[in-house]
């Protein structure tokens, strides 16, 4: 499967914690980087894709004409008829009923709500540009639309945090099939790092918040399928569901990442440099072997906690040399209790998941 993903680099304020390449304002800039994109997607034209994602940053910000334009522009270049799921990312200060009706129009059912709270104060103390009734209304709205899926992002570990329960318990009431729960983390070189406010957390109230709300959502129903994810029964995202499989895909736009044809490569992060050569300058490069790429793919597959990985299946596609190394290093792990094996499928036990990531180190080597 082929994935398609759009970064969308502007915002109307960077947040306190965000670590990921946006820029703040500089609005006047979008007709400029919709010509752009459009042009590294003609770099790549007759390309057939399953899924697309338009992420950020904050693509509400380009509102319906601009969404209209980049739909428009991509379907001249590629084919989208085999698209069957369309995800647009939104934030509750720009998610008018406008922009969202643009978005149903031009093919996406699927919409992620940047919510992060339902309390004031907690989104205050990060300096998100929306506050609590904005956020249930732009989720409320999303739902009245006709979105099939809606999903909303929600943190674990904001200052003064006491429990993620009345946030989830409000947008589960207002219908959303999915929901991407991130720990809190001070990111070298943001504010939040810089400056970091009082009433944070500690590791261990930030871990049993998470335990609290990840208990909550599976007595509702909800799956834990990925480390940070859970959703209504078969509700995942299917687009990040392609990445976590080592799976193809194209990132257009600036610091967009892409794996294709077994090489991998990502676009400077600098929006005036992606602007004046749109795609042609790229930065880590890299051809990876059969074992990089076994090794890459069952790290990756171990993020999906119910799936995991499939060893045989695995050895098939790499070969049993390219899977030598990884199934000693995954023999060892379940042997020190890092990771349960079933068969020749392993998995991440539900008590590693906040813990994973030196598991997951020692998966690659």
């Amino acid at each position: 499967m082929k994935g398609l993903y759009v970064h969308v680099p502007f915002c109307v304020s960077k947040c306190a914690y965000c670590d990921f390449y946006s820029v703040a304002g500089r609005l006047d800039l979008i007709p400029s980087y919709l010509d752009a994109v459009l042009a590294e997607a003609r770099r790549h034209a007759g390309l057939s894709f399953e899924t697309l994602y338009l992420g950020g940053g904050t693509p509400s910000l380009l509102e319906a004409g601009g969404l209209r334009q980049l739909m428009e522009g991509l379907g001249r270049s590629f084919d989208l008829s085999r698209v069957t799921e369309a995800t647009i990312e939104v934030n509750p200060e720009s998610a008018s009923g406008e922009c969202l009706r643009a978005a149903l129009e031009t093919g996406f059912r699927r919409v992620s709500i940047g919510v992060q709270s339902l309390s004031d104060a907690e989104l205050r103390s990060v300096g998100r540009a929306h506050n609590a009734l904005q956020a249930a209304e732009a989720v409320s709205r999303a739902a009245e639309l006709g979105f099939g899926d809606v999903s909303a992002d929600a943190m674990v570990g904001l200052p003064g945090q006491r429990s993620v329960g009345p946030t989830l318990q409000r947008l589960v009431s207002l219908g959303v099939s999915h929901v991407s729960l991130y720990c809190l983390s001070l990111e070298p070189g943001t504010p939040l790092a810089l400056h970091p406010p009082g009433g944070l957390p500690s590791e261990d109230e930030q871990a049993d918040l998470f335990e609290g709300a990840r208990a909550w959502l599976e007595d509702l129903g909800f799956v834990h399928y990925e480390i940070s994810n859970f959703c209504r029964p078969g509700r995942e995202c299917r687009h990040n569901v392609n990445y976590w499989r080592g799976g193809e895909y194209l990132g257009l736009g600036p610091s967009g990442a892409s794996h294709l044809g077994g090489r991998r490569w990502r676009n400077p992060a600098d929006l005036d440099a992606y602007l004046g050569h749109p795609g042609a300058a790229v930065e880590e490069m890299e051809e990876l072997g059969p074992g990089e790429k076994a090794a890459e793919e069952a790290m990756l597959r171990l993020r999906l906690l119910c799936e995991g990985l499939a060893a045989d299946d695995m050895v098939e596609r790499f070969g049993p040399e390219a899977m030598k190394g990884v199934l000693a290093r995954l023999d060892a792990l379940t042997a020190d209790g890092l990771l349960v094996r079933d068969g020749s499928r392993y998995r991440l036990p539900p008590g590693r998941v906040l813990t994973c990531n030196p598991i997951l180190a020692r998966v690659l080597a």
